[in-house]
């Protein structure tokens, strides 16, 4: 597609990543924009990262800048730095031949394990994954090659996988998740042979690293499509493999609350995005873990004999652990996770004047949106607390000093009534002639 035939300026394009093209072209390298951001340019959205590709090798790409450092075990990747702006740069990727250790290599399921194979433009094209990334806009003439209908595809607004689909999916079962996300963020349809495979193989993401699953789920949930993601994630049985711990819960429990708590989430999560506002994967792991947690403490609970509180603080590092083996969380997140599920037993314990000091917390307002969502998805005893801590959140001064007076006295009575028990029980004073026995 010539100069001529597409609307893409060089105005749309990142001034870093144009200094990247232009010094790989005057070095006498072929130098392309590629994928997602020739893709966004031409559907008239803003893109995310401008990648660069090449006939440069990695270390060639390193001794043209001297900001370059390089990444990556599985394919070796530049990345330009500028600052906070990161510019990828990759080699042009070729076929497999002779499988040799020092540059690829796949596992018995046909995951690739390592992929340094280099080659030309056409065999990286057919290396890309779906049709709509294989785009590349040529700085040498401004002109936009596409290769497998991608063009085609990017009007049918149709996701549609280069080559084999279950070959493809094996090489690399993130591909799975991929799919989905770009079908929701570009409001378009997987192709049927595409999606044909997707449930009989979406077991194979329990075996992608925590680490890389952990990227891919802020992908997935923090980009204004968690809803949309979520639903078709459980329809095509991509859920269970990255959370098992939750979609076992889904299945066990009655009255749908972990369900219903996942879609609040999800919604709530999209709201914040699209409304500029903070989301961190501490509060998100805290919300969507909640369940679960709350099913293990009650096992702990009956097993052990721990009061609930004991029971639960113990199984926050069960329920943490067995999350970590499919998605890694950072501690920086599961630590403040931790404190959110906490706070949620000293809400129904602080409905008095023990709720100023609780409003201090510094994950207070954290832990009470979680109160709030599960107020919601539950009802009952959850929705009545929630209700309370709602009015006193909302309430000016005077009427949170009303509210937690009115409080202290419903629960005083109680209390007293509490301690008169605790000294009727109270065993009488032995004699100083009484026999131990």
């Amino acid at each position: 597609m010539n100069r001529d035939s597409h609307d893409i300026s060089r105005r749309q394009i990142s001034e870093n990543a144009l200094k990247v093209l232009y010094r790989l072209h005057k070095s006498g390298f072929k130098a392309y924009l590629v994928g997602g951001g020739v893709r966004d340019i031409l559907l008239g959205l803003e893109p995310k990262d401008f990648d660069v590709v090449t006939n440069a090798t990695p270390d060639e790409i390193k001794k043209l800048f001297r900001n370059c450092r390089l990444v990556g075990r599985r394919f070796r990747l530049a990345h330009i730095v500028f600052g906070r702006d990161v510019i990828e740069v990759a080699t042009f990727r070729g076929h497999h031949g002779e499988n040799s250790d020092n540059i690829s290599k796949s596992n018995a399921e046909g995951r690739l394990l390592r992929d340094n194979v280099y080659g030309e433009i056409d065999e990286d094209a057919e290396r890309r994954d779906f049709t709509v990334n294989a785009l590349y806009y040529d700085i040498s003439d401004f002109s936009i090659r596409s290769y497998g209908g991608g063009i085609d595809d990017l009007h049918a607004r149709k996701i549609k996988l280069i080559g084999d689909p279950e070959t493809r999916y094996r090489e690399d079962p993130v591909r799975m998740l991929r799919a989905v996300r770009f079908a929701t963020k570009l409001d378009m349809q997987i192709e049927a042979i595409t999606a044909a495979p997707i449930k009989s193989l979406a077991p194979l993401l329990a075996d992608i690293p925590a680490a890389r699953m952990y990227e891919e789920v802020l992908k997935l949930f923090f980009a204004g499509k968690a809803l949309a993601n979520y639903q078709m994630m459980q329809d095509f049985g991509l859920f269970a493999p990255l959370f098992p711990q939750i979609q076992s819960v889904i299945s066990e429990l009655p009255k749908g609350h972990a369900a219903k708590m996942l879609n609040l989430v999800m919604r709530s999560t999209d709201e914040r995005v699209n409304q500029d506002k903070p989301v961190t994967p501490a509060f998100f792991y805290a919300a969507i873990l909640w369940y679960p947690l709350k099913q293990r403490a009650d096992d702990i609970a009956l097993e052990s004999g721990l009061p609930l509180y004991d029971a639960q603080v113990a199984a926050m590092g069960d329920i943490m652990e067995e999350q970590c083996r499919t998605i890694s969380i950072p501690r920086r997140f599961s630590t403040p996770a931790k404190d959110i599920w906490l706070l949620q037993m000293r809400f129904e314990r602080s409905q008095g004047t023990r709720a100023f000091k609780l409003l201090e917390h510094p994950k207070f307002r954290a832990a009470y949106d979680l109160l709030l969502l599960r107020g919601e998805a539950e009802g009952g005893n959850a929705a009545k607390q929630a209700s309370w801590w709602q009015a006193f959140v909302e309430g000016d001064e005077a009427q949170r000093n009303v509210i937690a007076k009115s409080a202290n006295k419903a629960g005083g009575n109680r209390n007293r009534n509490a301690t008169q028990r605790k000294r009727k029980r109270k065993p009488a004073a032995k004699s100083p002639d009484s026999s131990a026995e």
